[in-house]
């Protein structure tokens, strides 16, 4: 097999996530997203490993093991902010969500200082 083949599905791919993290309001779908173009670069290291292997014997492999544990933790880290996010605000919509507000409880709460 020709080793571009697996280049561009995995090009296809990244470019597939790129678009889904740009585009997706949902927080959930914005992370699959991301799960997407982990999977893309695991294909690429993959490749590259059986077609380069004078380098480093099983390189790509031991890259896409790393890769598959931290797209592990990366789920289980954005799922539990998402979840977060959806009992503060009712809402996991990505555009809705401001970074820089406090959240509600603290701004219906008028502060005192004393002197």
């Amino acid at each position: 097999m020709r080793p571009v083949i697996p280049y561009v599905i995995g090009a296809l791919l990244f470019g597939a996530g790129v678009y889904g993290v740009l585009r997706r309001r949902n927080a959930v779908l914005v992370l699959m997203a991301v799960e997407l173009m982990l999977n893309a670069v695991n294909l690429i290291l993959v490749t590259a490993d059986t077609t380069v292997r004078a380098a480093l014997p099983h390189g790509g492999q031991v890259f896409a093991l790393f890769v598959i544990v931290l797209a592990a933790a990366e789920v289980g880290v954005g799922l539990a902010i998402v979840l977060q996010l959806y009992r503060l605000r009712a809402s996991v919509a990505v555009d809705t969500v401001r970074l820089d507000a406090a959240p509600a409880s603290e701004l219906d709460e008028p502060r005192v200082t004393t002197s």
